[in-house]
């Protein structure tokens, strides 16, 4: 929605079909939106509780979220354990951020239009 029409306009007046526009002009001023929603995404499934809760019956393919359910029992919770695995599980999620962070910081100074 943030990339003006000018650009579309002005690689129209170039020479280039819809294609090109496409995947030259829009495709790369949209990385950092797209990188934000592939993060969210990654995000909401690495974290997702009921849909693998209700779908997997076997426990040998449980999600890293169903797992941690493991280290509560009935009347005890083992902390120590459950916290070691909490890190382990968050892990992941530290190690893509920090690779796509720069795609949120160029999604705020850059929008395409110099000048």
């Amino acid at each position: 929605m943030n990339i003006p029409l000018e650009l579309e306009e002005a690689a129209l007046i170039d020479g280039a079909n819809r294609f090109q526009i496409l995947w030259k002009v829009i495709v790369p001023l949209s990385k950092p939106a797209l990188a934000a929603i592939a993060i969210f995404n990654f995000q909401g499934v690495w974290n997702d509780f009921l849909y693998p809760l209700v779908f997997l019956h076997k426990q040998t393919n449980y999600t890293i979220a169903l797992g941690l359910n493991f280290f509560r029992s009935t009347y005890t919770v083992h902390w120590g354990w459950l916290m070691a695995a909490s890190i382990v599980a968050l892990l992941p999620m530290v190690i893509i951020f920090f690779f796509a962070q720069r795609y949120f910081i160029q999604g705020i100074t850059f929008t395409g239009i110099k000048g």
